[in-house]
């Protein structure tokens, strides 16, 4: 998780502010926790270092008959150093600041005004963005609201993909998540203009056709993509496009 620093928060049906600042908050601390899980390995590691060099001081004080002599000294300093590691590592753990600089909301149409000032609250804290993804006219119901409409940066219209892009994404072997596919088993050229034609450059739609073909090359032990695959995947869809 290294570098991560954007949480994805999906609207429910039915929502309150205080769930959603709730659900939020939860994501905020789960990402929280990997900074303070790093400061705990890190601190670990610091430790079987000068337990490491504490046995190497031991060996040597046999080595030289000095045993009896030195090892309460050096245990002693051991003992300190490993307290003043846990104070300094304790020090980081607090004072680890949250790692979120982005709050992604899918299904931000649902949201009634309520939620929406909540999440107007939290963008007012300070230090991070906010993504609102929703259906189309969205922005014009957020409009009506100026106190947060004036905080709005811009508005994005996600567009089909073109057929250039789906074809970018197969010879790329993208997959959706949880999909496998065998590499470079989308090349034939009936099959990629297929799945251009049925997606029409629907994400959603083309998400859920190579999943379909992906259970349908296990089923029958393909291991290429054909047209004739990708249209009987297209059977077994219920079509639409939302």
């Amino acid at each position: 998780m290294v570098g991560c620093d954007a949480v994805f928060y999906t609207v429910p049906v039915i929502n309150s502010p205080g769930q959603m600042y709730r659900s939020i908050g939860q994501l905020r601390g789960r990402l929280h926790s990997f900074v303070h899980r790093d400061i705990e390995r890190e601190q670990e590691l610091r430790i079987a270092e000068v337990k490491k060099q504490e046995i190497e001081e031991q060996q040597e004080e046999l080595r030289r008959g000095e045993r009896c002599l030195l090892t309460a000294r050096s245990t002693e300093e051991t003992l300190q150093a490993i307290t003043n590691l846990h104070a300094e590592y304790g020090r980081k753990y607090r004072e680890a600041p949250d790692p979120t600089r982005l709050i992604i909301v899918d299904e931000a149409d649902r949201l009634k005004m309520a939620g929406l000032e909540q999440l107007r609250d939290i963008f007012d804290g300070g230090g991070l963005g906010v993504v609102l993804i929703g259906m189309p006219g969205m922005e014009k119901r957020l409009a009506r609201y100026p106190q947060l409409y004036s905080r709005v940066g811009f508005v994005h219209a996600f567009r089909p993909l073109s057929a250039k892009e789906v074809r970018t994404l197969l010879q790329d072997n993208w997959t959706p998540p949880g999909v496998s596919l065998p590499v470079d088993s989308i090349v034939d050229e009936e099959a990629v203009a297929a799945i251009i034609r049925i997606s029409g450059g629907n994400f959603r739609l083309l998400h859920r056709l190579l999943t379909q073909v992906a259970r349908l090359l296990e089923i029958n032990a393909l291991t290429s993509v054909t047209r004739e695959a990708v249209e009987a995947a297209r059977e077994s869809l219920v079509n639409g496009t939302a």
